[in-house]
Order: structure tokens, then sequence, then C-alpha cells
């Protein structure tokens, strides 16, 4: 029962912390959803950093690894409201938004992943 508390705080705080973002930064561009990109990105990079920091050395427990990876990062990255946005400039026929959003999340989610890995192990 603790480790379903630790992932439902950590997911708590990760969703509010993603409104927040989402809703300052989605208003900047008109076919581009700045918000939901950025926490995306952010959580690719920690998630990279944290998995790499848990399996280096033991450095985080179980426990941590729950409250951080799974419940903050899961509740802070979304892929629904990504899938969303990506129908929505399909609908509205902006295709060359909707290519750029989409390989832009991909190939920048996994090169900040990467980054990530890579900076746990100079720890």
């Amino acid at each position: 029962m603790k480790q379903a508390l630790l992932v439902f705080i950590g997911g708590g705080i990760g969703s509010t912390l993603r409104y927040v973002v989402s809703k300052y930064f989605n208003s900047f561009f008109e076919h581009f959803y700045l918000g939901t990109f950025a926490v995306n990105i952010i959580g690719c990079l920690l998630i990279g950093f944290l998995l790499t920091l848990s399996v280096k050395g033991q450095l985080l427990n179980e426990n941590q690894l729950l409250l951080l990876a799974t419940g903050f990062c899961g509740g802070f990255t979304t892929f629904s409201t990504f899938a969303f946005e990506k129908h929505s400039l399909l609908k509205s026929g902006a295709l060359f938004h909707f290519s750029i959003y989409t390989l832009s999340s991909i190939v920048i989610g996994i090169i900040a992943i990467t980054i990530g890995i890579w900076v746990a192990r100079l720890l």
C-alpha cells in the first residue's frame, strides 16, 4: 500500500506541474504545443537520468524510484495529450506542423533520454 501511495503522490505533483507548464507555454505558438513538448522532453531527460541512477550502484531505492520515475515522471509526461494534439493538427489540415511536432518530439525525446543516461553515468 505504501508503494501505491508513493506513485499517487509523485503522480499528483507531476500532473499538477504539467498542467501549469502546459497552460503557460501552449499559448506561445498556434500549431506547436510547446508546453506538452517541454514536459515530455524534460520527462525523457529525467527518466533516463533516474533509471540510470537506480541501476548504477543502486543510488535510488525502489520507493524513491516509484515516487520519482513511475509517479512524478508518469504524471508529468503525457502521451494522451500528445496524441490528441497530433489529431487536432491532422483534423485542421496542418500536415507540416503535425510532421514537425511528431518527429521533433520523438527524436528530441530519444536524445533527451540519452543525455539523461550520459549525465547519470558521469556521477
